[in-house]
Formats: structure tokens, sequence, C-alpha cells
């Protein structure tokens, strides 16, 4: 008898079965991983964008004492903002100064999946004077 070396057929075919196992296993994987990680991007920059917008409002000196907001970042996000005193002190007039709340969310869609980041802030403000 000779001594044979190398490997059957049977032994190949099943070591590349086995191989191709573990390939769709691991390409399965990397897919699921990549969604996963696209998701906390469109998180993360909703996020920023909404820390953007509210510091953008409480530091506008122009800032409407009580009004409804809303605008828009692209086609796939956009924001509200409801401004308005917090609690009013029960005698105030004009030049009291105040807490004022800032509500803000940011809506974004992708696809479809629909993201809202709320916000909430407050500052402290005068009451202004009427309008004459």
């Amino acid at each position: 008898m000779r001594n044979q070396r190398g490997f059957t057929l049977l032994e190949i075919l099943v070591a590349t079965t086995i191989m191709g196992i573990a390939v769709v296993g691991i390409l399965s994987s990397l897919s699921t991983s990549m969604r996963n990680a696209t998701h906390v991007t469109d998180a993360d920059r909703v996020a920023q964008l909404a820390r953007n917008k509210m510091e953008e409002l409480i530091s506008d000196q122009n800032l409407p004492y009580q009004a409804a907001l809303q605008g828009a970042f692209d086609d796939h996000t956009n924001w509200t903002a409801q401004i308005g005193p917090f609690e009013t002190p029960p005698q105030f007039g004009p030049g009291a100064i105040i807490l004022q709340r800032v509500a803000l969310v940011v809506r974004s869609t992708s696809g479809t999946n629909h993201r809202e980041y709320p916000l909430e802030a407050y500052r402290l403000i005068e009451v202004p004077r009427p309008q004459q």
C-alpha cells in the first residue's frame, strides 16, 4: 500500500460547505451592523440639529414673548417650538423678570423611520411693555 497525501473530494466538499455557511453568517452580521450604524448616525444627526436650534433660540434676544414657531432644516427634518412664560407671579406686569420656557421638537423622516427629538429649555426674560 502506498502512502497517499492530500484531501479526498468529500473532505474538500465538507470544508467548502462549512466555510460557505460561516461566510454567509459573517456577511449577514455585517449587513445588520451597517444598518444599525446608519440608524445611530441618523439619530445623532437629529440630536445635534436639535441642540443647535435650541442654542439659537435661547440666545436670540428678539425671540417673541409668547409664540409658536416652525421651520425646516431640509426635506426630511423640520422643527416646531412653543415659547411662552413658564410660571408667572400672581401680580406681574411689564418690566417684571419671569422664566420663559422654550419647548422644541425636531422631527426627522428617513424612509419608514420617523424620529422625534424633544428638548426643553428655560431663560430669564423681561416682560415686554405693550406696543403703543
